[in-house]
């Protein structure tokens, strides 16, 4: 069952992955070439050791830096949400379906 998306936090959602996620070490990762061999194979590992701690280190840095300003200085987070936006205005909303019990 799918719950309705509000889009304000949409919005608010892909900005910030753009921010933590898309800007980062993963966009040098996605600007290189496909390998020829090895794409579209999941049993082949298509991100090191060394760049998946660089990509989550990034990440939890621009996370860190945004939820501060949230907290701290909305205004210079409400900035960041507009830069953000501005590299999401493509993609699709988020799909939120209600978690299976475990």
């Amino acid at each position: 069952m799918k719950h309705g998306i509000d889009p304000s936090l949409a919005i608010e959602a892909k900005a910030i992955t753009a921010l933590a996620f898309r800007n980062g070490p993963i966009e040098d990762l996605h600007a290189g070439n496909a390998c020829a061999v090895c794409a579209g194979k999941p049993e082949f590992s298509h991100v090191s050791d060394e760049e998946m701690k660089r990509i989550m280190k990034a990440a939890v840095n621009a996370m860190y830096r945004l939820l501060w300003q949230r907290d701290h200085d909305p205004e210079a987070y409400l900035k960041s949400l507009a830069l953000g936006e501005r590299y999401t205005l493509r993609w699709d909303d988020p799909e939120i379906e209600t978690p299976r019990p475990r």
